[in-house]
């Protein structure tokens, strides 16, 4: 029995992910499968042609001519299909239904971009819009309804006209380059960092806030440093400039050589944010609770990391 058209649209995704990321274990979690499964769907897709796309060798693979063209070829197929189902699911919801999603201007995990693309999958006939921002920003969008849902940290006692959706627990570190000498130190706090310089990522109408937070909150005894961007962030850290505090629930499973991450105390335990995410309670549906459900299933089981 030949494979249905859907089946060859998914195994033709599987394909380009393993080409697109080079390697059988990140396209497996990028499409939320095993890595035999996705080995399984290319062979079938190889049968399903009769033809050999890829080469493998041990842990690496080459394309076949004829897998280089059916790649190419294979991207703007899948594009034009998954436009026109969304386009299709659209007109017959009686036009775009559309979600703007809120994120932290720090952020910089994987969980929120898993959850899009999940999202995504499960509902193509909606529209989504992301924007980033500080704390206040994005509690002012959701106020003035610029945005649906907002994924944020807690600062003030929950209000009971938005659904406080609770994520996970980002632990403190401070963010230092390798040849510093704090980093050689297995934990460190605010006290020890006070001649430090902290750099923050805030724009300018927004910096007051952010100093009195982290002051009261943390505990900062610092001068503090401003950067637009996180990547601004990082390369101030590289230049000696300060250190960056940052925060991980579980930390980079790949080695960062320039940098190190130091875990930063307060009454002898590890400091932590809470994150949630908020949305309000007049607007609150299935769309929105399975959006916070999917990116709540994205963060690891809760556990203090470990130092690199």
């Amino acid at each position: 029995m030949r494979m249905e058209k859907r089946d060859l649209i998914r195994q033709m995704k599987y394909f380009q992910a393993v080409v697109r990321l080079g390697n059988f274990t990140k396209a497996a979690e990028e499409c939320f499968i095993s890595q035999s499964a996705i080995s399984q769907q290319i062979q079938s897709l190889e049968r399903e042609l009769g033809v050999t796309l890829m080469v493998r060798e041990r842990r690496n693979f080459s394309l076949t001519p004829a897998g280089e063209h059916f790649y190419k070829k294979s991207l703007v197929i899948v594009s034009d299909y998954d436009r026109l189902c969304e386009e299709t699911m659209r007109l017959a919801h009686g036009g775009k239904r559309e979600l703007t999603i809120g994120y932290l201007r720090h952020y910089q995990g994987r969980e929120l971009k898993r959850t899009v693309a999940e999202f995504r999958e499960k509902h193509p006939e909606v529209l989504l819009s992301l924007i980033k921002g500080t704390h206040e920003e994005l509690y002012d969008a959701l106020r003035g309804r610029k945005a649906d849902l907002v994924f944020s940290d807690l600062r003030r006692k929950p209000s009971d006209q938005y659904v406080n959706y609770y994520l996970t627990k980002g632990y403190f570190y401070a963010e230092v380059t390798r040849n510093c000498p704090l980093a050689q130190m297995e934990s460190i706090t605010m006290e020890e960092l006070k001649n430090t310089p902290c750099i923050l990522i805030a724009p300018k109408h927004q910096e007051v806030d952010e100093e009195i937070f982290y002051r009261e909150y943390l505990g900062a005894k610092s001068e503090f440093l401003f950067a637009d961007s996180i990547e601004e962030a990082h390369l101030l850290v590289a230049t000696g400039r300060g250190y960056l505090p940052v925060e991980f629930n579980q930390l980079p499973t790949e080695e960062v050589e320039e940098m190190r991450f130091i875990p930063v105390l307060g009454g002898g335990k590890q400091l932590y944010r809470e994150y949630y995410a908020f949305w309000p309670v007049e607007a609150d549906n299935e769309l929105l609770r399975d959006f916070a459900e999917i990116l709540r299933s994205h963060f690891p089981t809760e556990a203090t990391p470990k130092i690199i």
